[in-house]
């Protein structure tokens, strides 16, 4: 049976849209936590259904093409849902507690579950965004959505690092606004109607006659700007405050998928800087440039933290630096940043989740508080010195293969300065976290441990475990439909052929 694939991407974004306003007529937390698994189960049935089609015969489109959903937008709306199912199922778990001491009531949860789903409603729109003004729109909606996440318990930090993110984020979604513009300028010796100029589809068939200055400007206030809003360093500062103030379950789809959405922007651009500068490679050095500065940030920063959700946060500085990097030098680079990006969200959501609980129990997000986790809450607690082992790329686990794939490509390619700075950020990294993660393991606490540990069920137990099973089974085999589905996604990039 034929589906109407335009009917599909518009349910996509109408169903979040409208599971928003629904939350606010639920009258118990724990039924706006409950609706937020059921939401985002009945989301991403259309959305496999998209991603099934895409995948087996080519893009779909819907609203005279202003909407699109390809592969490369595919394989984001996988990781997304992915993200947002381990989010709504974590939440349930870390706001029981609050619920139960009524610190998270009915106006706290409606709130949540209405923002919750507005967020996931904005980052579809960017996804199947073909227009990339839309795609515009929908970051900016995410900033003014995702703020009031940050801030669901008003506190003064929350407050802070609410209006940090949203003065530094819009001051970079103003940027990339300019990247567009000069970009529409760029297609006017092409010819298009205005109304098409820009539609990404469009001008990736007119690249031969667009104004390659231009095209360059665009690029460079793209990246600035897109880069604030994805955690590239320098443009950073805003992130480690807003994932250590939010709720866990925020913070899991901030660094799980938000970072994402904004980088998914910058690589909309790049095959038209690369096809318009004749393949020259400047638009991938740049990505170079900040994903290297990206790492190294970080990896001098995750040294000296002691919150855990602030070292959390360095580490997506530095992945997201990885996924830059692994682009930039394309061929099988690009190939490792996108699996990496899969690798990095998943383990990201896990340790961010985790590490909310085991602060809930002691009362405290301070790494020299929260010691002897294995032994007071075995499986959160090894839930999250899990997390931060895949993260800082232990082997077997897939992202030490990513990471690994990003070495080899730059080598091979005999940029011997760009391996050297990447194993030196690396090494600071793995030094760094692993002193923190062995002392949070196993270092005799200098308080008592907490006598009422967080609550486990089986189902909290099945999502530490099941994630850190698949980042263990992928860094040792991946299925041949995703290394084909991420290979076509590479494609788009002008990576591989």
């Amino acid at each position: 049976m034929q589906i109407d694939g335009g009917l599909i991407i518009l349910l996509l974004i109408l169903l979040p849209a409208i599971f928003s306003g629904v939350c606010q007529m639920l009258r118990a937390p724990l039924q706006v936590l409950r609706f937020c698994i059921a939401g985002v189960v009945l989301v991403s049935i259309p959305g496999l259904v998209a991603v099934f089609q895409v995948f087996r015969k080519g893009p779909l489109f819907a609203a005279g093409n202003w909407l699109m959903l390809d592969i490369l937008s595919a394989y984001h709306l996988l990781i997304m849902m992915m993200v947002f199912t381990i989010s709504a199922l974590f939440a349930v778990g870390y706001f029981r507690e609050e619920i139960d001491m009524k610190e998270f009531t009915i106006k706290h949860a409606r709130r949540y579950g209405s923002l919750w789903f507005g967020a996931l409603a904005a980052m579809m729109l960017v996804l199947v965004s073909n227009n990339l003004g839309v795609m515009w729109v929908g970051i900016e909606a995410t900033t003014l959505i995702t703020a009031f996440l940050i801030c669901i318990h008003v506190t003064p930090g929350a407050l802070e690092a609410m209006w940090k993110y949203l003065m530094m984020c819009s001051v970079g979604v103003a940027a990339a606004f300019t990247g567009i513009l000069l970009t529409a300028a760029s297609t006017v010796p092409v010819g298009i109607h205005p109304t098409e100029a820009l539609l990404w589809t469009n001008i990736m068939n007119s690249v031969s006659s667009m104004d390659p200055v231009l095209v360059k400007a665009a690029f460079i206030f793209i990246v600035v700007g897109y880069g604030t809003k994805a955690g590239l360093a320098p443009m950073h500062n805003w992130l480690p405050d807003a994932h250590s103030q939010a709720p866990s379950p925020v913070s899991a789809i901030f660094s799980g998928f938000l970072l994402n959405a904004a980088l998914y922007c910058i690589l909309r651009f790049l095959p038209i800087v690369e096809a318009v500068t004749g393949n020259s490679g400047w638009g991938r050095d740049i990505l170079i440039l900040f994903g290297l500065l990206s790492i190294v940030v970080a990896a001098i920063f995750i040294i000296g933290q002691r919150d855990v959700k602030r070292m959390l946060a360095y580490s997506s500085v530095e992945h997201i630096g990885l996924i830059a990097l692994g682009v930039g030098l394309g061929g099988l680079g690009t190939f490792a940043a996108l699996f990496h990006m899969f690798n990095h969200s998943l383990c990201k959501s896990l340790a961010f989740c985790c590490a909310g609980r085991v602060g809930q129990a002691y009362g405290s997000n301070d790494m020299r508080k929260t010691t002897d986790i294995l032994r007071s809450m075995p499986v959160l607690g090894g839930g999250l010195i899990g997390g931060i082992l895949a993260l800082i790329g232990v082997a077997p686990f897939a992202i030490f293969l990513s990471e690994f794939i990003i070495l080899k490509t730059a080598i091979d390619s005999s940029r011997y300065w760009i391996a050297g700075i990447y194993l030196t950020g690396l090494a600071v990294v793995f030094v760094g976290a692993l002193r923190h993660a062995i002392a949070m393991a196993w270092k005799p606490p200098e308080e008592m441990a907490p006598d009422a540990p967080a609550k486990i069920c089986l189902a909290d137990a099945a999502l530490v475990v099941i994630p850190l099973i698949i980042l263990l089974i992928l860094g040792l085999w991946m299925p041949k439909l995703l290394a084909e589905f991420i290979l076509k996604a590479s494609i788009v990039l002008g990576a591989l052929s």
